[in-house]
């Protein structure tokens, strides 16, 4: 069995080193793989495709921009990779993220509904099925479920589109270029995203729910780690993310700052350098405890975070939306409870025993949640083994083979 995978990227963020993981299991059981991808550099060693350039790129982001149309250009970028796809007959296609100014959907669906080629497609968000967001639940916007229209996130979400709302139209041409392929399987890592695909025109097909995993060789704490957690005097309140915009909550722990008694702090992973300013800024001006909150750049040294997880006293996740985080994984995995807001995905991998859901957005809540709770490691150990990297890739792996012995049959 050959298996092809579509990503904006390969090998980097989260999706992209999903991508390297089916991709080296499918390698382990014999089978060929390559992945196609649009932008950035792909690990040494895989066989990978650019598909994208920077030219190509900067142009689909400046119709993104001006006419809302992202996912409808880079048509000489997507030609190229069907042709590699005619060539390399692939017995399976998974996509993965097909938004990011690398692809035209319109032409990619086109071929495959003419190839009649087995597809499965991971929703890692909710761009799919609206006409313009990934999320909507920041806004409380349910147009999505009938019909978008005068997108209330038009300029300030991604894809960001500056002069003109295209949400009813790209709806509509989402809608007729998504709908009626012949062999697609959809999955979604988180039961939250499950229940709106069989809310959305997408519900004719069928839907498998796979989390994400981690890698519990990184993840996993040191007993001097263990022992340094239960010792010190005070907490240490942890918040991480990739890009800390305005919807991952970055307020909230300014909020918190205020409530947390002297012996306790904040440590924030993933911070700007003008979002360290606006902190320290507000620290002068009396608006901030004084050293309440730490931060760090982001890190790409998995290791060095899974030190800062094991050592904090819980992980606190402000997403506003979310589908399913795998910071709350890191965390579990290193021993420290999660206390989450209720929110898309996010609450699924907690359980009483390693932590604790309050109402989206009540920051009152959550400091009692803080203040009340106590980490039980080996709970949260114990429940992180459910999301073993390894077993969710045996997971596609067996979904891959039953949907091209289904064909062949």
């Amino acid at each position: 069995m050959k298996i092809a995978q579509i990503n904006t990227v390969t090998g980097s963020g989260s999706i992209g080193k999903i991508t390297v993981g089916l991709y080296k299991i499918a390698e382990k059981y014999g089978d060929e793989a390559f992945i196609l991808y649009g932008r950035r550099k792909a690990p040494e060693g895989l066989h990978t495709i650019k598909t994208g350039n920077l030219f190509g790129f900067s142009l689909h982001v400046c119709r993104g921009l001006l006419f809302g149309g992202s996912g409808f250009g880079s048509t000489l970028e997507t030609r190229k990779l069907i042709r590699i796809l005619e060539s390399e007959k692939p017995d399976l296609l998974h996509l993965h993220n097909l938004h990011g100014f690398y692809l035209n959907i319109e032409l990619l669906f086109t071929y495959i509904k003419q190839s009649k080629i087995p597809v499965v497609w991971t929703l890692h968000d909710c761009w799919a099925m609206t006409g313009h967001c990934a999320y909507f639940d920041y806004v409380g916007c349910n147009k999505w479920k009938r019909e978008c229209y005068d997108c209330v996130q038009q300029r300030t979400s991604y894809p960001y589109s500056l002069l003109l709302d295209r949400s009813r139209k790209n709806f509509k041409r989402k809608k007729e270029i998504f709908t009626g392929v012949e062999n697609l399987t959809i999955v979604s890592p988180s039961q939250w995203l499950a229940d709106i695909v069989k809310s959305s025109f997408l519900k004719g097909y069928p839907v498998h729910v796979i989390p994400n995993g981690i890698d519990q060789s990184v993840f996993v704490p040191s007993y001097q780690e263990i022992i340094q957690k239960n010792h010190k005097s005070g907490r240490r309140i942890l918040g991480v993310a990739n890009i800390w915009e305005r919807r991952k909550g970055l307020h909230f722990f300014e909020q918190l700052a205020r409530l947390l008694p002297e012996e306790d702090s904040i440590m924030l992973v993933g911070v700007s350098k003008r979002q360290q300013w606006e902190l320290r800024k507000k620290e002068k001006e009396k608006r901030l405890p004084e050293g309440k909150i730490t931060t760090i750049r982001r890190t790409q040294n998995q290791q060095e975070l899974a030190k800062i997880y094991a050592e904090a006293s819980v992980y606190v996740n402000t997403t506003l939306e979310d589908n399913f985080p795998t910071t709350n994984l890191e965390a579990l995995a290193c021993g420290t409870g999660v206390i989450t807001f209720d929110t898309g995905g996010s609450p699924e991998a907690v359980t009483p025993e390693c932590g604790i859901v309050v109402p989206k957005g009540d920051v009152k809540a959550l400091f009692r949640a803080i203040m009340t709770f106590r980490t039980d490691t080996e709970a949260c150990k114990k429940r992180a083994k459910e999301y073993c990297m390894e077993d969710r890739f045996d997971e596609y792996y067996q979904l891959y083979h039953s949907i091209v012995k289904g064909k062949n049959e």
